[in-house]
């Protein structure tokens, strides 16, 4: 079978979209499509019809007609079967079968066609196949754009956090409280920014009639209080020297906008381990976990010259499978005989103030006894709407769960929800259409709650269900224990600061 060409034309011979599979002039084509319609014999049902030099195979659509052009040596029978797919075709892509319409999806249909047909001869391809082939479905571009929303809803995270940061700042001056030290920056970057100010820290100096100079917990002089929150101006100044964009908003945030991690500890030794953890997690509305992922990093900071020569002993009550990494330049044979890290070289110091990540783990399963946080939300329609009730019940019991948020979509533009039972506190958010179940802590004493409430809606709407949430405890019990001298193995004195967090926490 050679196919010249493949058209859908009027019943007078005007062509509509003509698609040539050799080399073909546009006269010649023309040409063809306008005497198809005078070899027709009226009256005749007929299929096919012949010249000296050509053979037509056709088939009637309302008004128009599907034409192949082919040569007379071509096989009828395949001409016919190629026919009646190119037919079943056009209804995929033109909803009636007028000018208009095949006009404004010429270009759809040419890309059908050329799946069809190449170079003359029919692909063996069917309806199905045709349609999976023009669509051009990617996997790498899904896995592009999934990144870059991640990327974006990172950032954002990070504005809010330095937004309420600075908010505090000002609250602060406002009240005549002293802002923080901004003498503390350092090679950790952001991380002095964080801290919490308490009275602990930094206790406020009571009026006195001559004003005294105060003393700063850090290299640079102390700030004085001013008016016009000048103090708040020097620290988004500060802020800017190291690097950092700066986005002000006079609106207070959200908790459940606040950042996903534990404010450091007052007080570090020169020897000091961060112990950090980030869940990503999708289970089914229905039950079932369809991803768990434990992501662990130790940090360590050295500060003190003479502690740079160090071992660290680890406790690991894991029992669930945890695969664990060292450091390249970490003894790993000492780590696997005796759960020390300690550095190939014994020689040789940990670098001296800047974070040096250690120790990773990582813990991917699908066992539903491994979720530390189940919710169950079970929508039921009623005459008025949906009664939606809404449950969690803490699995780990080892676990301590802090400013937990449980969000909840709910439809828009049909008002509040009616609340009924409730364990904690609640907050509807109509601007972006989301219900949040506020729980200040979730531990062994209070590892079960619920939430009623009923608002107009479907089932579907109330899904997915996020969670957030930080605790001061290892999901995985992975600790530092013991740290000492590389040089007769005497104690050395270190402190530990230990957060995890969710990175991603759904029920679709």
């Amino acid at each position: 079978m050679v196919l010249l060409a493949a058209a859908v034309c009027t019943k007078a011979g005007k062509a509509l979209v003509s698609r040539q599979f050799v080399e073909m002039t546009r006269t010649r084509v023309e040409g063809l499509l306008a005497a198809f319609p005078k070899l027709m014999n009226t009256g005749k049902q007929h299929t096919f019809v012949e010249t000296e030099s050509v053979r037509y195979v056709y088939q009637p659509l309302e008004k128009l007609y599907m034409v192949l052009v082919t040569t007379k040596n071509s096989n009828i029978l395949e001409d016919l079967e190629t026919l009646r797919l190119f037919s079943r075709v056009i209804p995929e892509y033109c909803r009636v079968l007028e000018e208009s319409e095949i006009s404004e999806h010429c270009f759809d249909l040419i890309f059908a066609f050329d799946e069809i047909v190449a170079l003359g001869y029919r692909e063996n391809v069917n309806l199905a196949q045709i349609r999976t082939f023009t669509e051009m479905d990617s996997h790498e571009e899904k896995v592009f754009r999934a990144v870059r929303e991640t990327q974006e809803r990172e950032a954002k995270a990070e504005m809010r956090r330095k937004a309420k940061e600075l908010q505090q700042v000002r609250r602060d001056a406002e009240r005549g409280k002293k802002g923080p030290g901004f003498g503390g920056f350092g090679s950790s970057g952001m991380s002095s920014s964080n801290t919490a100010i308490t009275d602990t820290l930094i206790e406020v100096e009571k009026p006195k009639p001559t004003p005294a100079p105060v003393r700063s917990s850090g290299p640079s002089k102390a700030l004085k209080l001013v008016g016009k929150g000048k103090e708040v101006d020097e620290f988004v100044d500060k802020l800017k020297s190291e690097g950092e964009n700066i986005i002000l908003s006079s609106t207070g945030k959200r908790p459940s906008e606040a950042s996903k991690s534990l404010p450091p500890p007052t007080h570090t030794e020169s020897v000091h381990m961060r112990v950090e953890e980030k869940i990503t997690l999708t289970c089914g509305r229905d039950g079932g976990l369809q991803n768990m992922e434990v992501l662990g990093m130790i940090t360590l900071r050295v500060s003190d010259e003479k502690n740079g020569r160090i071992r660290l002993k680890f406790s690991n009550n894991d029992k669930r499978g945890v695969q664990l990494q060292t450091h390249p330049n970490v003894d790993k044979k000492l780590f696997t005989a005796e759960s020390v890290i300690g550095l190939k070289n014994p020689d040789k110091s940990f670098p001296l103030k800047s974070d040096v990540g250690v120790l990773k783990w990582r813990l991917q399963t699908t066992d539903e006894s491994f979720i530390p946080l189940t919710i169950n939300c079970w929508p039921s329609e009623s005459g008025t709407g949906c009664d939606v009730n809404i449950e969690y019940e803490l699995q780990d019991e080892c676990l301590e769960l802090n400013d937990v948020v449980i969000s909840i979509p709910v439809p828009s533009g049909v008002g509040a929800p009616v609340i009924g039972d409730l364990d904690g506190e609640y907050r509807h958010d109509s601007r972006r259409n989301v219900l949040e179940w506020c729980l200040p802590v979730i531990d062994v004493k209070n590892k079960t709650g619920s939430l009623e409430f009923s608002i107009p809606g479907q089932p579907n709407d109330f899904f997915p269900v996020n969670v957030s949430f930080v605790s001061k405890g290892s999901y995985c019990d992975i600790q530092v224990i013991k740290v000492s001298q590389v040089d007769g193995d005497s104690p050395v004195r270190f402190s530990t600061e230990t957060s995890f967090v969710v990175d991603k926490y759904e029920i679709l």
